[in-house]
């Protein structure tokens, strides 16, 4: 079955009216006068860094899974990675299999595509936490060989300062993982190394939520993120829900790492669930004005959903076809997808519709629609 939308075609060079054409890959994208105005097409959202939604989480299992990614995928988000919080070895390796039965059962129906896990705990500094449980632990060679085994990850965060780090990081880039840097008590010299060590190797490095979990920047003391905005390949996420980082900073990165900045939900199971009490790693979490915070006042990772990111980034003042690129072929390019994040034809027939608002109207993933058809 072949669709045909009709509307402004969010591309990397401009917004352009038009028409694309799909079944299960896009098999036209064409210029068109006469489209509506007030209709947008964007490539679907993808969310390397995603821990809930919807009342899910990555760490309850297949179920959890298959929940988040209806959440996200009713937001925009075509393509995402369930992402592990630090927590007991166990439940760590069994969130990871879980991901896996999710993979292996064919996917989500109604959801967004599942390409992966980011494994972001438990290889990060004890001295970094945030908001995550005190079960970190040091990456060796076992542990490292164990989380390959279930086959599923694709972006793993690490703090370099830890013992093996550097081995570890090789490890994942030989088997494809985008490798993070971040919850991190390093010095910028560490972390440069790190990335140095990463890229040589073939791999593509990344920051785990720039600015947050890994200190400031000083003149003499430029830290993690002066490291990584530095660096010439690295790939940046960021938390774009008004509270994790403030505007300046966003704009920073910008210039720092033109075309390399992602941008991320970090979201957890109270996304899309408004204001209340929740959970996350089996700490309290209450929610309030969209803010999420631990008992003790930390931020323990958002409520954000990638529609309301682009809205955001357009409020910043952020063009929309930079803004849209920074929520689908960044990120999509950042853990090595190729076949989506672009209105190209022969990609993945991955299209968020939105209104002239930037609100959702209709989600494809791999050319199925996701809400209710309209009459």
């Amino acid at each position: 079955m072949t669709r045909t939308l009709r509307g402004q075609l969010v591309l990397p060079e401009g917004v352009r009216p038009g028409r694309v054409a799909f079944g299960t890959h896009l098999e036209a994208v064409t210029a068109e006068d006469s489209a509506p105005e007030g209709v947008f097409l964007l490539p679907g959202f993808v969310d390397t860094h995603v821990h809930g939604g919807g009342g899910g989480d990555a760490m309850d299992g297949p179920e959890g899974v298959r929940t988040l990614a209806r959440l996200h995928a009713q937001r925009g988000t075509t393509t995402l990675l369930p992402t592990t919080i630090t927590h007991e070895w166990a439940r760590v390796l069994g969130a990871l299999w879980g991901v896996r039965e999710v993979m292996d059962a064919g996917g989500v129906p109604g959801g967004a595509d599942i390409v992966g896990a980011h494994l972001e705990g438990p290889f990060i500094s004890p001295g970094r936490l945030g908001a995550q449980p005190p079960h970190a632990v040091d990456p060796t060679p076992e542990r490292v060989a164990q989380v390959l085994e279930a086959g599923v990850v694709r972006a793993v965060t690490l703090a370099p300062e830890l013992p093996g780090a550097e081995a570890a990081a090789l490890a994942f880039v030989a088997a494809g993982v985008r490798v993070g840097l971040g919850h991190t008590r390093a010095d910028a010299e560490t972390v440069a190394a790190l990335l140095n060590r990463v890229h040589a190797a073939g791999g593509r490095g990344c920051a785990t939520h720039l600015f947050n979990a890994m200190g400031g920047v000083e003149g003499r003391l430029p830290g993690p993120p002066g490291a990584l905005m530095a660096d010439p390949q690295a790939f940046l996420e960021i938390i774009l829900d008004g509270i994790h980082v403030h505007p300046v900073s966003v704009n920073l990165a910008r210039a720092a790492a033109p075309g390399r900045v992602l941008i991320i939900t970090d979201a957890m199971r109270a996304a899309g669930m408004g204001d209340g009490e929740s959970e996350l790693g089996g700490q309290h979490v209450t929610v309030r004005g969209g803010k999420a915070t631990l008992a003790d006042g930390t931020l323990a990772g958002s409520v954000l959903t990638m529609d309301a990111a682009l809205r955001n980034a357009v409020a910043l003042g952020l063009p929309l076809p930079e803004a849209s690129a920074m929520l689908s072929g960044v990120p999509a390019a950042s853990v090595g997808l190729e076949d989506r994040g672009r209105l190209e034809v022969g990609l993945r027939a991955d299209v968020t519709v939105l209104d002239r608002d930037l609100n959702v109207q209709q989600v494809y993933v791999g050319g199925q629609p996701v809400l209710e058809e309209r009459p």
